[in-house]
């Protein structure tokens, strides 16, 4: 695929809107090609034009877009039918807006050979059931009589990936193919593709802002800024040798398992990309960048040089930038001697089902966080981390165990029934700021309402005051107060959930996956705001992720959940050090990393799915999916708690003490993934 000086823009009756004014890339056969960059740099809108489906109101309005030597731009509807999901292919972030509620997987995945291939129902339905073993989803049969709400997350996303396959296209678009993800799924998701790729000769133009994943996917990649390309070149040699301020600044923006809060900050990159008329002459990164000097880098005739055969980087003073230097960052120890400010012990959640069987959603956890302390909640979907949440925050109660919380035990005591004091002492921050903003009211509706309830200021003056205090704090005018959420953006909304959060002077923070849904640069701001206020404050905080990455960077100690159940617990360098327990070895693997020279550890697939929380299983609820599993002990009998150290232990049966004895009778001890250590 050739695109050459591509103009995309959508036109409204009062203003026309230029979304990409200009972008110029190839994709050659059967290679991988990434583009990555912010939310609003252009990526999506790019790949909706090359299949033509800008709407009503978009339209390419000058440049080229050439396929197989074939002309898209202004062709007929007749020609593009032909093309699409016949020879491109598209696989959309969220698979539920690709797939129809109200029809099986077999009627919509059969569709696909029928229109573009003339296969007969039979036929088709065949094709359809060899596609999804061929995308490692179980019981295929039965999965084509299913509809779309009756599969998981990860089930989704490969029936959308082997929707878009089963025409046999030769380039397929991947659109944030694994946002909202686990990793281990993710891995899946990835591995998948990549087999397929190699196996139908697919060419891939991978959209996301996962920088990680980009860099083990492509072949070739494109930094894209406000709809141009800023550079371009072998993605092992950009993310070696970065060229470019902003490519820079995205690199320094991604936490690394390599390093913690101890070692490094999250430089954010300034600013934000430009709206399509605010755009500066000549470099349009220019506002946002350190190095800018007018007369050079506001040229009119600014072009891209190129840096080598192949790496070309459109920056006047790409000659004079080295790589930034990564900020070191001096934390105070946490007090070691402080006393606890949260613990559970045994808190089991249990519901109920329509057939009377119980659903276990966490089975006696046990672990507790120190007052100033981070402790990371890990796992996949289904674990019961958020779950045990909600318990915490109130939402819900426990079926059994206790949580002590200022020398009182809530986890029987939901919010309704906590008196103020308790539940001001509890705040939780969510996933979604949009779903606890109320879109009537203005962005700090709810801060003031907080501090009004829990009576921390009295007179409209002083609220007044402390809501422009706390919208300082996060590092947002105040002037943004009276807006309603719908006029600020995601980075913005989620600064004012946390300063909701701590407008209340909690003790303990519940922050469940705050930035999964931002950019790198907004989420190293916004993860590096939340560290401040949080040594700030001496707050204690629960933080659920599931980008191990970040766990790394932000937590003092993690607790690893799988099926309700607490797998391995400790320090943060006890865990990414030297985790012990296989399923935390497991999802360790699954990290992607942006160095290239960085030796990549090998990666532990996890067969099958999570077990159904209605029917655990009897021994190792990780049996079922272990790779290092023993024999029948583990399927018949409950593995012993094994304490590794004051701070570290897991639930296993495999003893990480034991030894291995090699051909000449000696013995050596075995590392974390089961082979014998180097001497």
């Amino acid at each position: 695929m050739q695109i050459r000086d591509l103009r995309i823009e959508f036109r409204g009756q009062d203003e026309t809107v230029v979304a990409v004014p200009g972008l110029s890339l190839d994709v050659m056969r059967g290679e991988s090609y990434g583009l990555v960059g912010e939310s609003g740099c252009g990526k999506s809108t790019t790949a909706m034009a090359i299949l033509g489906y800008l709407g009503r109101t978009g339209a390419v309005t000058s440049g080229s877009i050439r396929f197989d030597g074939e002309e898209l731009v202004g062709a007929s509807p007749r020609q593009l039918r032909k093309v699409r999901g016949r020879r491109i292919a598209m696989v959309y972030q969220d698979p539920m807006s690709a797939l129809n509620p109200v029809r099986t997987i077999g009627a919509q995945l059969a569709e696909v050979p029928h229109l573009h291939l003339g296969a007969g129902r039979a036929q088709a339905l065949e094709m359809a059931r060899a596609m999804l073993r061929d995308v490692r989803l179980p019981d295929a049969g039965d999965m084509l009589k299913r509809y779309p709400h009756q599969l998981s997350g990860g089930q989704q996303q490969r029936v959308v990936i082997a929707m878009a396959l089963l025409a046999r296209p030769s380039l397929l678009l991947l659109d944030e193919p694994t946002t909202g993800l686990d990793v281990t799924v993710e891995a899946a998701v990835l591995d998948l593709i990549a087999e397929l790729r190699h196996r139908y000769q697919t060419s891939l133009l991978f959209i996301s802002h996962n920088l990680g994943l980009i860099a083990e996917s492509c072949d070739r990649l494109g930094i894209m800024y406000s709809g141009e390309l800023v550079e371009e070149g072998a993605t092992a040699e950009i993310f070696r040798r970065p060229r470019h301020p902003y490519t820079q600044g995205l690199i320094a923006c991604i936490p690394d398992v390599e390093s913690d809060k101890h070692s490094r900050s999250l430089a954010a990159i300034p600013g934000h990309i430009p709206l399509p008329h605010e755009r500066p002459q000549g470099c349009l990164f220019g506002p946002r960048c350190d190095g800018f000097v007018a007369g050079s880098c506001d040229r009119v005739d600014l072009r891209s040089d190129e840096v080598e055969p192949g790496h070309q980087v459109k920056c006047a003073r790409w000659r004079d930038f080295s790589r930034r230097e990564e900020a070191a960052v001096i934390v105070p120890d946490r007090d070691r001697d402080a006393g606890d400010a949260i613990c559970l012990t045994n808190v089991t959640k249990l519901y109920g089902t329509s057939r009377g069987r119980s659903l276990t959603a966490n089975e006696a956890v046990s672990f507790s966080a120190k007052e100033g302390e981070i402790v990371a909640l890990v796992g996949e979907s289904g674990c019961g981390k958020s779950t045990l949440a909600r318990i915490v925050t109130g939402l819900d109660q426990a079926t059994s165990g206790e949580i002590r919380l200022a020398d009182r035990n809530i986890a029987e005591l939901q919010a309704r029934a906590r008196p103020k004091q308790l539940l001001q002492s509890v705040q939780m921050i969510f996933q979604n700021p949009d779903s606890t903003l109320n879109p009537s009211h203005s962005a700090a509706f709810s801060i003031r309402r907080s501090l009004i309830k829990f009576g921390i200021r009295k007179g409209k003056a002083a609220v007044d005051r402390r809501v422009r205090e706390l919208l300082e704090m996060v590092r947002l005018n105040p002037d943004l107060a009276e807006r309603k959420p719908e006029q600020l953006s995601g980075g913005q909304k989620q600064r004012i959930a946390i300063a909701r959060a701590f407008a209340a002077d909690p003790n303990l923070i519940v922050a469940d996956e705050p930035v999964s849904a931002l950019d790198v640069s907004v989420q190293a701001a916004v993860v590096t705001l939340l560290l401040d206020i949080q040594r700030a404050n001496k707050t204690t905080m629960l933080f659920i992720s599931h980008d191990l990455a970040l766990v790394r960077h932000v937590a003092d100690r993690v607790v690893v959940m799988y099926l309700g159940k607490v797998m391995e617990q400790g320090t943060v360098a006890e865990i990414f050090g030297g985790a012990a327990h296989p399923y935390t070895q497991a999802l360790l693997s699954s990290i992607r990393s942006t160095d290239p020279d960085r030796s990549k550890a090998a990666h532990i697939q996890l067969q099958g799915e999570m077990p159904s929380p209605v029917d655990v299983p009897r021994g190792c609820r990780f049996a079922t999916r272990c790779h290092r599993k023993l024999g029948d002990i583990c399927d018949q009998e409950a593995p012993p708690q094994r304490r590794l150290s004051s701070s570290h232990e897991i639930l296993c049966h495999i003893d990480p003490t034991a030894t291995q004895t090699v051909s000449d009778g000696a013995t050596l001890p075995l590392n974390i993934t089961g082979e014998p250590a180097n001497d």
